[in-house]
């Protein structure tokens, strides 16, 4: 008997809208499977117990004091009115890093080398910290979809000088690696993370013996350096379903004679403050300062921002971190720079801008190189990022 010809349209319609659906089920299907080790691990047993332990632990997820706040609308509208040069048109001006950079120890006791992004080599007091290293080709759990980096690496992890830790500030994929982590997993070196990240180490072949995780105003000691992890206000998560799973920190570097301090990502907070009246004065910050967007003023600090929280927790030299490597925001990629040096001056504020690859002692850093190229950019009048929940925080008097 013959279909009638109303009902093979229809049938033809379903087949025809069905298809979409299987396509999308083909690529979540391809996504889990290829990123399903980097995604990681969530903590369980006694690791779990600790961090359902934590004051910042409530209702199944870590909290912030002071919440993120999104502007919905203003994302889609924004994301539409985005800088064309959100990416170098060019190559950049990369330092390449010999290994025997680092065969001697710096005679001011303070040296800092940009990697690009949160990543940097600290070398304080006769010891070397590693932070937050990205040496994949995309801040993505895929090796063929996501943000990917510039320019490759600035040094082999091979040719890295022995190491006596590794800081990971949070779970985000631009600051905690795989292919890194796991080229790294086997040296002679403690990895310091917040509470529950150390889950994603283990499952990644990380010694247990090796992975030191605090909460925060917890504190370590490698030899005698002091590493505290100090707040933050940012998120955490590897997938949909890990929310705030895992804590996220900044770091006090404590050395016999010098002292950094390192952002990891966090948006403006009053315990700014508190970190540098309990552990100030630092001789250098690491602040991130791209990445940023009105809609999402909470998140990250911005330039101005950064600034400010420099002056908080009362640095001395500012080195602004987070932008020159990847494409995370809608601004204009020189943005963050050109902000920096403008709010810098305006709060009579010493900041340095290295090259990718370039390393500063804090002591004495060189003169200012404009090593970035002139794009349009919009300045803090034009775009301004003011954190919420922040009212009546300023910097303390000189």
């Amino acid at each position: 008997m013959e279909t009638p010809p109303k009902r093979r349209w229809l049938r033809r319609a379903a087949q025809a809208a069905a298809v979409p659906f299987l396509l999308l089920a083909l690529f979540l299907a391809v996504v889990v499977l290829d990123g399903w080790t980097a995604f990681g691990h969530r903590a369980e047993g006694p690791r779990l117990t600790r961090v359902q332990g934590s004051p910042q632990w409530s209702d199944g997820s870590f909290q912030n004091p002071q919440p993120l706040w999104n502007d919905a609308v203003g994302m889609l509208t924004h994301a539409a009115d985005a800088s064309p040069d959100g990416s170098p048109a060019l190559p950049l001006p990369v330092i390449q890093v010999e290994p025997e950079r680092f065969q001697t120890h710096p005679d001011s006791g303070l040296r800092v080398t940009w990697l690009g992004h949160s990543t940097l080599l600290i070398e304080i007091d006769g010891y070397r910290v590693l932070t937050d290293p990205v040496w994949g080709p995309r801040a993505s759990p895929l090796t063929w979809l996501g943000p990917e980096r510039w320019y490759a690496p600035l040094i082999e992890l091979d040719d890295l000088p022995p190491l006596d830790a590794v800081l990971i500030s949070h779970d985000h994929y631009d600051h905690l690696d795989l292919p890194t982590i796991t080229a790294l997993r086997d040296r002679d070196v403690r990895f310091i993370t917040p509470l529950g990240v150390g889950a994603h180490l283990a499952y990644w072949g990380v010694p247990e013996s090796r992975i030191t995780e605090l909460d925060w105003w917890d504190k370590t000691a490698v030899g005698k350096l002091e590493i505290v992890a100090t707040p933050a206000r940012h998120a955490s998560g590897r997938v949909l379903l890990d929310k705030d799973a895992t804590l996220w920190a900044s770091y006090a570097l404590i050395g016999p004679e010098r002292r950094a301090w390192f952002s990891g990502d966090t948006g403006l907070f009053p315990d700014l403050k508190t970190i540098g009246e309990r552990l100030g004065p630092f001789d250098v910050t690491l602040i991130e300062s791209g990445a940023y967007d009105a809609a999402w003023p909470d998140w990250h600090l911005g330039p101005e921002q950064a600034v400010l929280a420099h002056q908080l927790v009362r640095g001395d030299l500012l080195i602004p971190i987070h932008w020159g490597l990847f494409n995370l925001a809608y601004h204009a990629w020189t943005e963050p720079a050109e902000r920096i040096l403008a709010a810098a001056d305006q709060r009579d504020v010493k900041t340095f801008i290295p090259r990718p690859g370039q390393s500063v002692e804090p002591a004495a850093p060189p003169d200012q190189e404009r090593w970035w190229p002139d794009v349009p950019w919009r300045s803090a009048a034009d775009a301004p990022v003011q954190a919420t929940h922040v009212e009546g925080l300023a910097a303390p008097a000189p």
